[in-house]
């Protein structure tokens, strides 16, 4: 199958090709990802990990159907390097703030897995990083506690912490300050819903 073929067979389920490096391509949400699984049974059934579980199941029925093999991030120990294959697709970059940003995701990234297939993908052409042409940068100061910023690393404690706290409470209904002000991320969306089911499964 090629990238274009593969794109076209997961759309239905709300998920769009990544990114394709070697044997691998990289299938992340697309917009319309949040009101097909929200009506799914691992939505709607209560337990733990749906997100995981829904992929798993949607990724791996993909996988049998086209000779591929299907990896996810929740895999391990030993994790498979997903930050290594987005990185080699040229389509993923680092953004000011160490988050990675994708040409059409921002950072509103969200990869479910990968498959793997048995022939190599002819050679992705590496793009732009959109944070070149990005003059004003608006997502190293946005957020409140300084948590996500470009000079340091990602401060998980002082991002929770905050998400704790009354102030807190627009990031965890709305999403995350820096995620949310990204241009390219604007661009693509996201329903408010999504984002406060994905802040509350990051809060645990």
């Amino acid at each position: 199958m090629t990238p274009a073929e593969i794109d076209q067979a997961v759309a239905p389920h709300g998920l769009f090709a990544m990114g394709h490096a070697g044997t691998r391509i990289l299938i992340g949400t697309d917009r319309q990802w949040w009101d097909i699984f929200r009506h799914s049974p691992e939505f709607e059934d209560g337990a733990k990990n749906p997100v995981v579980r829904w992929s798993k199941r949607i990724l791996s029925a993909l996988a049998d159907q086209a000779g591929a093999t299907a990896h996810f991030p929740s895999d391990g120990p030993p994790y498979a390097p997903f930050i290594a294959w987005a990185m080699a697709t040229g389509r993923f970059w680092q953004s000011p703030t160490g988050m990675m940003i994708h040409d059409r995701a921002g950072l509103m990234i969200s990869i479910r897995g990968a498959l793997e297939f048995a022939t190599p993908f002819d050679d992705a052409v590496a793009g732009t990083s959109p944070c070149d042409i990005c003059l004003d940068r608006p997502c190293v100061n946005a957020c409140p506690v300084d948590a996500l910023s470009d000079a340091q690393a990602y401060d998980v404690p002082t991002c929770k912490a905050y998400l704790d706290t009354p102030e807190g409470l627009t990031c965890m209904t709305g999403g995350c300050h820096v995620r949310r002000v990204c241009p390219v991320s604007q661009a693509f969306d996201r329903p408010e819903a999504q984002s406060a089911f994905h802040m509350k499964a990051f809060v645990g």
